[in-house]
């Protein structure tokens, strides 16, 4: 049984990975995917397939829909995980009673060529003033689509949220409240099951830093950070994920939350959390390729699959 891995510019994650599961001697053999164009109905050789990279490669999404539909399951579901937006992250956490700070979404700034007024009868130009009473000051200015602090603004007046709006381009941006935080988690989850909250020092547009202690965090804060990262990802349908809480006082705000593809390199999470995400991740992967377990989103399909005849 085979199972595949798709990986970007990281090195020290995928390839501890590989040797972990090979390994394990379960009768699972991992590898990384080779992909030079893919035929319709072209058989997928792997049980299993975890994506690091197709958020940035379109192709990689195509093939790995196909790839579902015919019984791989893929780590995330690419059904769902290229429809997600964080928007709708922090609204799926409210409604979960998961604190998240005050956010609105803006209309976008500018469109492709085809958009024209006609097409935007439906929206009114935006109260600045309004959304800002709404969130206060200061707040971030943030993409729904993206992360990797690009494009993040700190907004502390009307005149400056006005202007990295009016530079924000085809983006859609949202205005958040800014929370002031005692203490910081980042907690890893794998299977919406196994979870590791990590004391995190962010550090806009650099590497955070992943404190190495495990024990400087507050027992009652990290009990709380691993309830709200199992319910989220179990709502979501993420299979990875890292959540990030700001801690006010005894409360956790969800801050970022929804990061499908994220950071498990050596070089951020170092001797104290690479070997336990390498070894869970690799679990996960071994206990579902064992598993009859499918993505959701292809659930409808098995339903008709064996009375589809395909005809040349």
């Amino acid at each position: 049984m085979r199972v595949g891995i798709m990986r970007g510019r990281e090195n020290s994650f995928p390839n501890a990975l590989i040797e972990k599961i090979n390994g394990m001697k379960g009768g699972i053999t991992a590898e990384f995917n080779m992909m030079g164009g893919t035929s319709m109905g072209e058989p997928n050789p792997y049980r299993v397939i975890l994506d690091r990279i197709s958020h940035e490669v379109p192709y990689y999404q195509v093939y790995l829909k196909q790839a579902s539909m015919q019984g791989t399951y893929v780590i995330n579901n690419p059904f769902w995980v290229h429809q997600d937006d964080k928007f709708f992250g922090y609204s799926l956490a409210q409604r979960l009673g998961i604190p998240v700070p005050k956010t609105v979404v803006l209309p976008n700034r500018q469109h492709i060529a085809d958009i024209s007024p006609e097409s935007l009868r439906n929206q009114w130009p935006v109260d600045f003033e309004a959304r800002l009473k709404e969130v206060g000051l200061p707040c971030i200015m943030k993409p729904a689509f993206g992360g990797g602090w690009k494009n993040v603004h700190k907004i502390h007046n009307l005149d400056e949220c006005i202007q990295k709006y009016n530079e924000s381009g085809q983006l859609t941006m949202m205005l958040q409240e800014f929370i002031q935080w005692d203490d910081y988690i980042r907690c890893l989850v794998i299977g919406r099951k196994y979870t590791r909250p990590i004391r995190y020092i962010p550090r806009p547009f650099a590497r955070g830093e992943y404190v190495q202690d495990l024990s400087v965090l507050n027992k009652k804060h990290a009990a709380k950070a691993e309830e709200f990262s199992v319910l989220f990802n179990e709502a979501i349908g993420y299979d990875t994920n890292a959540m990030e809480f700001a801690v006010r006082g005894d409360t956790l705000y969800a801050i970022d939350i929804t990061n499908h593809a994220c950071d498990m390199d050596h070089n951020s999470l170092r001797d104290a959390h690479f070997p336990w995400t390498v070894e869970h991740v690799a679990k996960f992967i071994v206990e579902t390729a064992k598993s009859d377990a499918r993505n959701k989103a292809c659930a409808a399909w098995e339903k008709y699959k064996d009375k589809v005849t395909v005809k040349a």
